[in-house]
């Protein structure tokens, strides 16, 4: 009788059992760690299938065994770029920089304006320097009416800067590729950009010299629109180098601002200008204009506009006008002007004890102005404005001078 023997005396049975073990434990590691846990049984269980020894161990873990024994699947994508949403850059690697405006219109337009303010402001300053020594009304002297002129000046010149740079310079550059592209050439040189502002300047004389016309309704003359057209291009001209270096400056990935070096050097030379103003006038070379000092006896006399038309100031204050201008206003908006005859009254006005004007009036024609005094004092003037405040359009008179 053949005795049958049990389970845990075969030893093939234990090594069943603890291959199976080590596979189960195999597997859950397998998945801890991350990896595929079905490819980790699939090779754990191969390893329980086979005989149990070295010769075994050793093929389940030899070269052959190909991307599954190392728990890597063979069609496993590859890795994200950095910097992508599910694989962020690491501190080594940074993201490539985004550039704003490639094509270098930001860098273009800086230049641009900075350009024409730098002209603004050092032709403002010429011209101040230039008036000081001509007749005018008088220059602000209280510091906070001072400061706020030059502040609204500034402001003022950035809008313009930048209007004219919308609205001319950057045409032109468009028009200067444009050109340069169709005659086949590479790139736009300063030829294409010289040759392409006078014809902006002139399609922009064109436009407001219209548009003046039409609210005047009278052309100007022939010689106003040239001397436009040739100040506009000569002022153009600059900005629009300036633009189209900058723009090639970004094209190129160069360094450097253009924007930054011409407000430096616009700096520069308003300083050169104000210095050279500044010792003119310093040495006494140029005298700064004051207005005539008069007494009300000084005032009294035959005043001529030089065109037929007088007024006669008497010393006890009476007036007596012929032929004198007196404006109003057409439907249009324009002065226009009617001889004045009759007799009135004048009076001399004041400020801080000096006399600054003369008010006339004339009751026949229904004149009444006040006067300011210009010129000087061998030669003193009456003026008055034409038009609203600051429109420079002006009625003046001459004193008679009898001569012995």
């Amino acid at each position: 009788m053949t005795q049958q023997a049990e389970p845990g005396s075969i030893p093939g049975a234990k090594s069943a059992a603890a291959s199976s073990e080590s596979a189960a434990s195999a597997g859950a590691g397998a998945e801890a760690d991350g990896t595929s846990g079905g490819d980790a049984g699939a090779v754990q269980g191969a390893s329980a299938a086979s005989p149990a020894g070295p010769s075994a161990e050793s093929a389940a873990s030899g070269p052959s065994a190909g991307p599954e024994a190392s728990g890597t699947p063979a069609d496993a994508p590859e890795a994200a770029p950095a910097g992508t949403p599910g694989n962020p850059p690491s501190g080594r690697e940074r993201p490539a920089r985004e550039v704003a405006h490639p094509d270098g219109f930001g860098a273009a337009f800086c230049a641009s304006m900075a350009t024409l303010c730098a002209e603004f402001v050092i032709a403002a300053t010429a011209g101040v320097l230039v008036l000081l020594a001509r007749e005018h009304d008088g220059l602000p002297t209280a510091p906070l009416a001072a400061a706020a002129v030059g502040l609204g000046a500034l402001l003022l010149t950035v809008l313009l800067s930048g209007f004219i740079t919308a609205a001319a310079v950057m045409p032109a550059l468009a028009l200067a590729r444009r050109a340069a592209r169709r005659a086949g050439r590479e790139g736009d040189g300063r030829a294409w950009t010289a040759g392409a502002v006078p014809v902006v300047a002139a399609a922009a004389v064109a436009v407001f010299g219209v548009v003046a016309a039409l609210g005047s309704l009278s052309p100007a003359r022939p010689l106003s629109y040239l001397v436009w057209w040739a100040s506009l291009t000569a002022g153009l001209l600059p900005p629009a180098l300036a633009a189209r270096a900058a723009a090639r400056r970004i094209r190129a990935g160069r360094a450097g601002s253009v924007a930054r070096r011409v407000t430096r050097d616009g700096a520069v030379a308003w300083l050169a200008v104000g210095a050279v103003g500044a010792a003119v006038y310093g040495t006494g070379l140029v005298d700064v204009y004051k207005p005539p000092k008069l007494h009300k006896s000084d005032i009294a006399g035959v005043w001529t506009d030089g065109r037929n038309g007088s007024v006669t100031l008497e010393k006890g204050g009476r007036a007596v006008a012929k032929g004198l201008d007196n404006f109003d206003w057409d439907g249009m908006g324009k002065p226009r002007s009617r001889d004045c005859d009759g007799s009135g009254s004048w009076s001399p006005l004041k400020d801080g004890g000096k006399i600054v004007g003369v008010s006339v009036q004339i009751d026949a024609c229904e004149l009444r102005k006040n006067w300011s005094v210009i010129g000087t004092a061998k030669e003193p003037k009456l003026f008055h404005e034409i038009g609203k405040q600051g429109s420079g359009k002006r009625y003046e008179l001459t004193k008679v001078v009898k001569k012995n």
